[in-house]
């Protein structure tokens, strides 16, 4: 698949936790990580004062007729009668729905909403509202562990949200919870892509996806979700080791010296090509081998390469720009205490917050490649689609390389998204493309540079 090129651009675009940058490559402006600090500390200061709070996630053009509206209406009821807190973005469709649900049955409704280029208001369901600008910030605080998180058919964004969690689960950062899914003609097709194509890659564990809970009523989300009630479980990322009082805990200000440190570290950076993918493969790999010649050809065309650092996929790219006299950069992360940077990486640096180790990731690069990949790869994949789709970020090259693994999440998204649940427009399944080789990704690339 070959769709029109997006242009690279960074001068004007659409400012969000600074991947707005001057010409000059500077990310050090000291308003914006004040501004971004004032969310976490007001974000996570709202989120340590709930208590059995369940997360829904779902589609904002979902109408009232439908019936999946309906349904998150009536979980919304069942969550409010039996004294649990309903959160969602705090916009219209399914998050309207629930907060609808919760509110009229007399049970707490908290909305998150976010400022876009076009307008979304709080629905008039929510008893407690909180506004953020950035993006990143308002999903950190979508994603601090609840009880449960239920997600309903959506767009680019609920797959986004849906695999942060996932994700965050896998790497121990977040503790199990119950996942909902509701809807088993969406979600159980695209389980069959995760089935079908990254557990034969082996980029996904298949009993990683036994989890995840598939239903198709109101009674079965809820009963899914009141079968754990109680658990009180303490992960890294729950909201009440940030709370801002008296005992603040300390990590609020390790958030900012990440971000501090993350943005200096970005400072000078030139044209940057962000390669992600999975690290469970080895040098023998078609994958591998085809990473390491994009490395080379990243720095043949005087561009840096990044990456998350570690192995396979990341070292197979580093590898390529490294040995061709490229800028080789590696953007890692700790996890279980422990930190892999591969040997190719000639400037590197770890975070021990996913979040904000993505957004040092994704903030300076002018194009995405992602090759195969597990939750980790989709869910950066799909946050950088929301960005773009929402109008955050300015459009750039998003690259899938390899038809054969990502044709059926292309189509997934043609046929569910696009045309039977109409989460997204008719264009937005153009903002990424699909490619089989390095010179073509580079030729797509190149095209957007002029």
């Amino acid at each position: 698949m070959r769709t029109k090129t997006m242009p690279i651009r960074h001068e004007g675009m659409k400012e969000d936790f600074s991947y707005a940058i001057n010409k000059a490559g500077e990310y050090r402006e000291s308003w914006r990580i004040f501004r971004i600090m004032a969310e976490f500390v007001e974000g996570y200061q709202l989120m340590a004062s709930l208590e059995n709070d369940v997360t829904v996630f779902g589609s904002a053009r979902t109408k009232k007729t439908d019936r999946y509206y309906q349904i998150a209406e009536e979980l919304g009821a069942l969550l409010g009668k039996n004294g649990y807190v309903t959160i969602t973005g705090g916009g219209p469709g399914i998050m309207e729905a629930a907060n609808k649900g919760a509110n009229e049955a007399g049970g707490e409704s908290v909305g998150l909403n976010i400022q876009l280029p076009f307008e979304q208001r709080v629905n008039p369901y929510v008893k407690k509202a909180l506004g953020f600008y950035y993006f990143f910030t308002r999903k950190v605080m979508l994603t601090s562990p609840s009880e449960a998180f239920v997600y309903f058919p959506g767009g680019f964004g609920t797959l986004d949200e849906f695999f942060e969690v996932i994700d965050h689960i896998e790497i121990g950062k977040m503790c199990q919870v119950p996942i909902v899914l509701v809807g088993s003609e969406y979600w159980n097709r695209l389980l069959d892509f995760l089935k079908t194509s990254c557990c034969t890659q082996g980029t996904i564990n298949e009993e990683q996806l036994k989890n995840l809970i598939v239903v198709d009523s109101a009674a079965d989300a809820f009963a899914a979700i009141n079968e754990k009630k109680g658990m009180k479980n303490q992960c890294e990322l729950s909201a009440t080791n940030f709370h801002s009082n008296q005992n603040m805990d300390w990590r609020v200000f390790r958030i900012m010296a990440e971000l501090v440190e993350g943005f200096e570290f970005l400072t000078g950076l030139g044209e940057d090509i962000s390669v992600l993918g999975t690290k469970s493969i080895r040098p023998e790999s078609v994958y591998y081998e085809s990473a390491y010649r994009l490395g080379q050809m990243i720095a043949d065309n005087k561009m840096a390469t990044i990456t998350g650092g570690s192995t396979g996929i990341a070292e197979a790219a580093n590898k390529g720009a490294f040995e061709h006299g490229g800028v080789s950069v590696g953007i890692g992360m700790e996890v279980h205490g422990q930190a892999r940077m591969n040997q190719y990486v000639s400037k590197a640096i770890t975070f021990s917050f996913p979040f904000t180790r993505k957004l040092i990731i994704t903030a300076p690069s002018k194009a995405f490649v992602f090759y195969p990949g597990g939750f980790g790869t989709l869910h950066h994949l799909f946050e950088v689609l929301t960005l773009v789709e929402t109008k955050k970020i300015a459009p750039m090259p998003v690259i899938l390389y390899d038809h054969k693994f990502w044709e059926p999440l292309h189509m997934f998204i043609k046929e569910f998204l696009v045309h039977k649940f109409e989460t997204i427009s008719d264009e937005d399944d153009e903002l990424y493309q699909i490619v089989d080789g390095e010179s073509a990704v580079m030729e797509i690339i190149n095209e957007a540079r002029n």
